[in-house]
């Protein structure tokens, strides 16, 4: 058993003997999937322990939580701090950093000496470009470092037709608007799926207030919704 992982705690607070099965530390998702609903969140936040965000999307319940905080448009998941956060799933052509050179300028411009154009003279642009270059050297690190592991698309055996088609996707150049809104719905559904590092997961996980009345197909509807978008 996991430190700080107690079955018995758990089971006495729902009312059930030593002996039940599923137990929680041998069979956590099982047991999850029949009895989540019944647990306080300090309880529920304990499986943290011996379970990862990606093996929890099999509980429904933890999916829908998450899907529904997506629709909240979470801070973290908003396209800037995304791209920043995981800049290997975004394919968008713009140089990077135009973002983030765009805001260093404006708050140069409207903020600093509270915007006095005779103290600033070419400031903005000069930190905008900075912050430009800041921002590309930064993500061409993070693409000369780290490998990709992508655990969203099963591994498979692909033909020579197999990959000859997928050059040709990927030869379809998307627009701007395009290639945001594919972006962001990657984002969306890696977060649902368990697959973003460095997020908290716990926060939405065992968050009772994300539930909704109907989740048996509010995950469905969602992806309808986006499909017919």
């Amino acid at each position: 058993m996991h430190t700080g992982f107690n079955d018995v705690e758990i089971l006495t607070y729902i009312g059930l003997p030593n002996t039940y099965e599923p137990l929680p530390s041998i069979s956590p998702l099982e047991f999850l999937q029949l009895h989540l609903h019944q647990l306080p969140p300090h309880l529920m936040q304990r499986f943290s322990l011996i379970t990862t965000p990606k093996q929890r999307t099999i509980v429904p319940e933890i999916r829908n939580r998450r899907l529904r905080h997506t629709e909240t448009s979470p801070p973290a998941l908003s396209f800037v701090l995304a791209k920043a956060n995981w800049p290997l799933l975004w394919h968008g052509r713009e140089r990077q950093g135009q973002e983030e050179a765009r805001e260093e300028k404006e708050w140069a411009e409207n903020e600093f000496l509270e915007g006095k154009k005779q103290h600033i003279g070419k400031l903005g642009s000069l930190l905008g470009d900075y912050e430009e270059e800041r921002e590309a050297e930064r993500l061409r690190n993070v693409r000369r470092n780290q490998i990709v592991h992508d655990e969203f698309i099963p591994e498979e055996d692909e033909s020579d037709s197999d990959e000859n088609e997928q050059m040709d996707i990927d030869d379809v150049e998307e627009s701007p608007a395009e290639s945001r809104r594919s972006f962001e719905r990657l984002v969306r559904e890696r977060f649902i799926y368990g697959l973003l590092e460095d997020i908290d997961y716990d926060s939405v996980d065992w968050n009772e207030q994300l539930d909704v009345l109907d989740e048996r197909d509010a995950e469905d509807r969602w992806f309808e919704d986006e499909d017919e978008s």
